[in-house]
């Protein structure tokens, strides 16, 4: 596949923990949670802050499902069963679409892979000469003169393949490929700002975002660290900031509507992403 670059700008996106809440069927919760998580991978998201909207348990309940299907989702199908104990909120995990991104391979012998190939894997037992680690093929390969926990979610890059394949550990950052999402979570609105250089909040009564293109351009390419939020089925961003006490025009440093002239009342929320994301990659690339 042709392989898509690592962004030199973090992107994180922000999505309520009420997304979900007012769907009745679990099939049709994972559904829309794969829908976006989908276009996450698409768009070469970094990092999903799952935040309470609402301070209600069910709404908590929902915070964790979401959670737990965009890890599973981003987790490559090898290590699932590894990773993931049987729970009632995977039950539908079958209809969830294939992200198909890098770190998703689809080789799965030992003949196929490649010298310099990263891999996400895990370490499935330690042995004299280091630890073996499950990374998709017949049989798990030798990490030499490291000793891990069993159990742990690493990434690795195959360092030679004769006499025998050994892997090497490499940080997720020194892959320069998009290498899937990590996934976060805030009870709190206002912890949402973090150490962002640039917030874009999206709603309706925004400016178009066609006005302030060029002033987001700029801002982003001297920022590090960028995060879109979105507001959730039932709310906007004005009024789920409002109630959290805060003045969202203060708070992001853009406000945008990203869909104007919308020829329905209300946008989902995960409509809103997608329309977003797909402005931000056509006229930000990095």
């Amino acid at each position: 596949m042709n392989l898509p670059p690592r962004r030199k700008v973090k992107l994180a996106v922000a999505i309520p923990a009420s997304l979900t809440v007012d769907i009745p069927h679990l099939r049709d919760k994972t559904l829309k949670v794969g829908f976006i998580g989908r276009a996450f991978a698409i768009f070469r998201v970094d990092e999903i802050v799952i935040y309470m909207d609402r301070k209600e348990t069910k709404v908590r309940r929902e915070a964790n499902f979401i959670i737990s299907i965009l890890k599973y989702m981003d987790t490559p199908q090898y290590l699932r069963r590894r990773l993931f104990k049987i729970k009632p909120e995977l039950k539908f995990v079958g209809v969830l679409p294939p992200l198909r991104t890098p770190h998703h391979p689809l080789r799965n012998k030992i003949e196929q892979i490649e010298i310099g190939e990263f891999r996400e894997g895990i370490v499935v037992s330690t042995t004299k000469e280091g630890s073996l680690i499950d990374i998709g093929v017949e049989k798990p390969l030798l990490l030499p003169e490291r000793k891990l926990k069993v159990g742990s979610r690493i990434t690795v890059k195959v360092k030679c393949l004769k006499p025998k394949a050994l892997l090497e550990l490499v940080d997720k950052n020194e892959v320069p490929w998009y290498w899937g999402y990590k996934v976060k979570f805030t009870s709190n609105f206002k912890n949402l700002s973090g150490d962002f250089d640039l917030i874009i909040a999206t709603s309706k009564y925004g400016v178009q975002i066609s006005e302030v293109l060029e002033d987001i351009k700029r801002k982003w390419v001297k920022s590090r660290n960028v995060l879109i939020v979105f507001g959730s089925p039932e709310e906007g961003l004005y009024d789920i900031a409002l109630r959290h006490g805060i003045e969202l025009d203060n708070w992001a440093d853009f406000v945008v509507n990203t869909i104007p002239c919308q020829g329905t009342e209300t946008v989902r929320t995960e409509e809103a992403i997608y329309a977003t994301l797909s402005i931000v990659n056509l006229f930000i690339r990095d």
